[in-house]
């Protein structure tokens, strides 16, 4: 029963992390073209997006 529970808070979590970085990767203008123009610019932004979509993640489906 535990292992179905935490198999989905984990889809879950997957699920809306994934969204979240697509949405606000849209939403700031980080796109293949930064990617091809400004490899370094989009690592950083991307990675700064990562973090946040986490920190989201772990605060609404973890932490509650």
């Amino acid at each position: 029963k535990l292992n179905r529970y935490l198999a989905d808070i984990d889809h879950q979590a997957k699920e809306l992390f994934s969204q979240l970085v697509s949405q606000m990767a849209a939403a700031e203008g980080v796109t293949e073209t930064l990617k091809a123009s400004d490899q370094m610019e989009w690592v950083r932004r991307m990675n700064n997006i990562r973090s946040r979509a986490e920190e989201i993640v772990l605060t609404e489906l973890v932490y509650e």
